[in-house]
């Protein structure tokens, strides 16, 4: 994970001119970008996997302290936040008056501006579609000084380039969103073993119609005829109030320190896989249980990350249109073992057909699957670049905001629009990952 910038003070000036506080002696004012002597970017809470929220030789703009809600009305579910809140304080707000997140990603500990950025999906993509599909209007502050609202009637062409825009549009300083109401904070959840890719897209192809959130986990170091068995969740919210109300959530200890090598290889992955397949070995149906940890397994585990080791981890995503998906995602999974890579937390998924209004939004209707392993240098990096070609052949794309190594090609491929959307970049930002992607040629489409 990226390292956390320095929190700063709030600035004094947020309230009359939506401006805001930058890492060192610069900022952004009212009369534009003034004493900066190169780049900015907007980070929120640091939780990219990816390079999209880091920048060498440049000034981060830290919004973390931007926290408040400014307000909130329980009979419509609009929300209207500053940029820094975290998805969590969203959650803690809204859930016990009925609202819920539209659309939220793997964790809560992301910022509703780093949401609207990245334009995050989550497990009921096939229903509601991604996060900006439920962002009315947001205010932007570009470094000549303009703030503007944006939405799909004012600045219609900037709201579409900054909806999964990656921070590079501007400084993102106020967002709308629009919650979905529940009746409970629980959810009706299905946990059902399979036991093979031919049995995911069965059940994924049942489930998407009745359902409103469905993912898969997979055995990653499955082969032959058991290539892609896993277990599928699949779940709705409850009808029903939670008795006595939710239980106080369990946060596990787990590493304290970072140890000198990645805890993480194909032996143990070998004894975690075969435990969990174990313990799910039996088909359960209607269980209730509370929303913390259907949508957010990891969150509970404190410092999970660190089993990766001192050098980290690659993640890796794609989606795969669906008419190659079973052999493609096969072909994946294949090329993992093949490499002698094993994948921690392998998850399989469908998008369905609810296109976002983001111009370099990721998800479009297909198969998405997601590996991550400890990153081993130039043996990583090859297998990376395999599943980059695979991917690609197939008519895919590969996700940008999971990334740090992605290629320009590679890029350009999953993103042919990419320099559509480099008109809209300002010019005063940019990240390591836009650098890598786009170099010189960004400027030209300008």
């Amino acid at each position: 994970m990226s390292p956390l910038p320095q929190r700063t003070a709030r600035s004094s000036a947020w309230h009359s001119w939506g401006g805001l506080a930058a890492k060192g002696s610069t900022g952004i004012g009212a009369r534009g970008w003034n004493g900066g002597t190169g780049p900015v970017l907007a980070v929120g809470n640091g939780r990219s996997y990816g390079d999209s929220g880091l920048l060498d030789n440049g000034t981060i703009i830290d919004a973390a302290d931007l926290d408040r809600i400014e307000s909130f009305d329980a009979s419509t579910g609009l929300i209207v936040c500053e940029a820094g809140v975290l998805l969590e304080a969203i959650l803690a707000r809204c859930v016990p008056q009925g609202w819920f997140l539209p659309v939220t990603p793997g964790t809560r500990l992301v910022s509703i501006a780093g949401a609207l950025a990245n334009d995050v999906h989550g497990k009921n993509h096939h229903a509601l579609g991604t996060f900006g599909r439920h962002v009315p209007w947001f205010d932007l502050v570009r470094s000549d000084g303009q703030a503007l609202r944006c939405s799909p009637s004012a600045n219609d062409a900037l709201y579409r380039a900054t909806i999964g825009g990656l921070g590079l549009t501007g400084l993102i300083t106020r967002v709308a969103l629009q919650l979905i109401p529940i009746r409970s904070p629980l959810m009706v959840q299905d946990t059902l073993p399979f036991a093979s890719l031919s049995g995911f897209f069965d059940l994924a192809a049942a489930s998407d119609r009745s359902h409103a959130y469905t993912v898969a986990w997979l055995d990653s170091l499955a082969t032959g005829t058991a290539l892609g068995r896993g277990v599928f969740f699949r779940a709705n919210h409850s009808a029903d109030p939670a008795p006595g109300g939710l239980p106080p959530e369990r946060v596990l200890p787990f590493l304290p320190f970072t140890p000198p090598v990645s805890l993480l290889n194909r032996v143990s992955l070998g004894v975690f896989n075969r435990l969990y397949r174990l313990a799910h070995r039996v088909p359960v149906r209607e269980a209730r249980v509370p929303f913390q940890p259907f949508f957010y397994p990891l969150d509970r585990i404190r410092g999970w990350n660190r089993a990766y080791g001192p050098r980290g981890l690659r993640q890796f995503q794609c989606v795969v249109p669906m008419a190659a998906a079973p052999e493609t995602v096969a072909a994946l999974l294949g090329a993992t073992h093949r490499a002698g890579e094993a994948s921690f937390l392998t998850v399989l998924k469908l998008f369905g057909d609810v296109p976002s209004p983001g111009l370099m939004s990721f998800p479009v209707a297909g198969a998405t699957l997601t590996l991550d392993m400890p990153y081993r240098g130039a043996r990583t990096d090859a297998l990376l670049a395999e599943l980059d070609r695979i991917t690609i052949a197939a008519g895919g794309r590969v996700n940008p905001y999971k990334d740090a190594r992605m290629p320009a090609g590679v890029f350009r491929a999953s993103f042919p629009q990419w320099q559509d959307f480099a008109r809209h970049v300002d010019p005063a930002f940019s990240s390591n990952f836009w650098r890598r992607v786009a170099g010189s040629a960004s400027t030209q489409a300008r």
